[in-house]
């Protein structure tokens, strides 16, 4: 696309006065828009833009979303793109109230503002004078994403998630249900709220997905709350209340006769007879059952195969019990099944898999860790039944190259998970490369097998892939790292404990991988200020950094800090060759961006007092680690 602009802009300044740009102009701004939305790629995007003033004026009018990264341009993002509807400000460093503010102020005084959702998650430094500007500017705001961060409620609000939000009581909720009545989403997971929550949430009428995950002071009467109130529910999560038992779940399916999911994982002690027998008055809608680490039997599952016929998910993670027989009774009455989850039921074979394969031809993502007694003739029956395999997890299975072979015939395969299947080697690799080009996440944990030579097919075949975990594949050296820079979409990558690489290999990510968001270099002891230099000029998206044990200097890691503008979660557990002094410049020079640290213990006492309550009131999280300085060759 980038050559076509060229030939049709000869000016290479946006100039559509040239002949070449004689084509552009006779299309209108929508027809233009509409070039611009098939474009996949957003270098590609770029591109256009650059050589075509029409195409600038296009997107600007036609731009819908907008992810920032960096609050400084902010203010004139908004301005340049007014028909945004989708804003995310979840990476957006040092975002606080005053920038936030003006961003908002100066756009909505060059016009309306259309923006419906923004997503403000993990920006703590945006409290309620933020979100009143924001309000104000946004008369057309629908949902606020305050994931981890303090809220308020909105009067119009419908999708609201408060997860992790400690500080939330059951007043809180309270004054949210009377404040957000058009809430249609809510998630409350992991806070300490109790009952009273469930009665307040209960007047929600028009509320349809309530997630409650790890809410340890809920309980049946709760839910029994839940089930009498008003509402419109069709999914509920009370995965992880402990409290909950089988007849809250009972009473709560007997006041919602249309619930469409049910996640009930890691919560019940035992599925007893009055949960069954509400579950099959569901028969027609639920489409969503998650039972994790349950004792599920086989008569279980056969009930639950006659009764919910039209289940496209099944959660059966940890659940000890299955078996293949289990398996074979759902799956006969559940040909619907899109998403099998079977991580760590030991006793499933491949005639598990076989069953699957004969009655599930439209599965999409199953997942298989922990499950040994499977081999690569199951997974053959797989690959040649499932054309539609998009996700599939083999971690600790101990598949082999055979396997591969197999599952390369799956050409929609988007996650592949392969971690501590040691039997895999290059040529299995080279399989998944010929043929799976789609793949954007491949987990490689501790193959020790693979080398360079499997990266570099990986490297060509695989051109998506966007996460990469290569931990403890020690015969990676910088030659592999090298075919790696040619991942250009490559954004979170995980080096773990490669002794062989160097500061020249980091150096060839860091300028072929520039969409690098999150990077694991822990125990790669000859990584040196060398790569850090480069990260630190080509890097320039990193948000999360490891290198832990690595052999950087205080200058170095000073450079890094202070070049790295949207770094804000950094891991640096000793790194013996930087001094106090070294660490102290360094964290002034990135004070207010960092959001979590991890360091020594040891440091605690030798810092500067003044820079730890300066980085404590920036929003930054220290962890304080007391470990032993234990090499470890993987």
């Amino acid at each position: 696309m980038s050559r076509e602009g060229r030939r049709l802009d000869h000016g290479g300044g946006g100039g559509d006065d040239v002949a070449g740009g004689v084509g552009v102009l006779v299309l209108s701004l929508d027809l233009l828009g509409q070039v611009l939305d098939r474009l996949r790629d957003p270098r590609d995007r770029k591109a256009c833009r650059l050589v075509s003033r029409a195409f600038e004026r296009a997107e600007a009018a036609h731009r819908r979303a907008l992810r920032a990264l960096r609050r400084e341009p902010l203010p004139r993002l908004l301005r340049a793109f007014p028909a945004l509807e989708r804003l995310d400000l979840s990476a957006c460093a040092s975002l606080d109230d005053a920038c936030l503010a003006v961003a908002v102020a100066g756009a909505a005084g060059a016009g309306d503002l259309r923006i419906r959702r923004v997503c403000l998650a993990r920006a703590s430094g945006v409290g309620w004078r933020g979100l009143e500007a924001l309000v104000a500017a946004c008369p057309r705001l629908e949902a606020v994403d305050l994931s981890h961060c303090v809220v308020v409620g909105c009067p119009r609000l419908e999708k609201l998630s408060v997860k992790w939000c400690r500080e939330i009581s059951d007043i809180g909720i309270d004054l949210l249900a009377k404040k957000c009545p058009e809430l249609r989403s809510l998630d409350i997971s992991y806070l300490q709220v109790g009952n009273e929550s469930l009665r307040s949430i209960s007047s929600l009428e028009k509320l349809e997905e309530l997630a409650m995950v790890g809410c340890s002071c809920i309980d049946d009467e709760g839910l029994e709350l839940l089930s009498k109130g008003s509402n419109s529910l069709q999914s509920v999560d009370v995965s992880r209340c402990d409290h909950v038992t089988s007849k809250g779940l009972a009473s709560l399916i007997d006041g919602h006769n249309f619930f469409q999911k049910l996640y009930a994982a890691d919560c019940l002690h035992e599925i007893g007879q009055c949960f069954l027998s509400k579950l099959a008055t569901l028969k027609g809608t639920l489409t969503a059952l998650k039972l994790d680490g349950l004792e599920v039997s086989d008569s279980l599952l056969s009930a639950i195969g006659e009764d919910c016929v039209n289940l496209v998910e099944i959660g059966l993670s940890k659940c000890n019990c299955v078996t293949d027989e289990g398996i074979s009774s759902l799956v006969a009455r559940c040909s619907h099944l899109k998403k099998i989850d079977l991580t760590c039921c030991n006793l499933i074979t491949n005639s598990a898999l076989d069953s699957i394969a004969e009655n599930c031809r439209m599965v999409e993502c199953l997942r298989l860790e922990s499950c040994s007694l499977i081999n690569e003739k199951g997974l053959e029956r797989i690959a040649t039944r499932c054309p539609n395999l998009k996700e599939i997890d083999l971690t600790d299975c101990g598949v082999n190259d055979a396997a591969l072979q197999h599952l390369a015939k799956c050409s929609e395969l988007l996650i592949l998970k392969l971690g501590l299947c040691s039997n895999i080697s290059d040529k299995g690799l080279t399989f998944i490369s010929l043929n799976c080009t789609k793949l954007v996440e491949l987990d490689l944990y501790r193959c020790n097998s693979i080398t360079d030579d499997g990266l570099a097919a990986l490297a060509s075949g695989c051109k998506r892939i966007k996460q990469l975990n290569l931990c403890y594949c020690n015969k990676i050296t910088d030659s592999g790292l090298g075919h790696l820079a040619l991942l250009e979409e490559l954004t979170n990558l995980e080096l773990r404990c490669l002794v062989r690489i160097t500061g020249i290999g980091i150096s060839s990510i860091a300028t072929g991988c520039k969409s690098l968001i999150e990077l694991d270099l822990k125990r790669c002891y000859s990584v040196d200020d060398a790569g850090l230099w480069a990260l630190a000029r080509y890097a320039l998206n990193l948000r999360q950094l490891t290198i832990s044990y690595c052999q950087v200097t205080g200058l170095g890691l000073c450079h890094l800090l202070s070049s790295l503008k949207c770094l804000q979660d950094i891991k640096m557990v000793h790194l013996s060759w930087v001094s106090i002094e070294g660490f102290e410049m360094a964290l002034r020079a990135a004070c207010g961006r960092l959001k979590k640290l991890k360091m020594l213990s040891g440091l605690k006492t030798v810092l500067s007092p003044d820079l730890l309550q300066l980085l404590q009131a920036y929003g930054c999280r220290i962890r304080w680690v007391n470990k032993p300085l234990v090499y470890k060759d993987g």
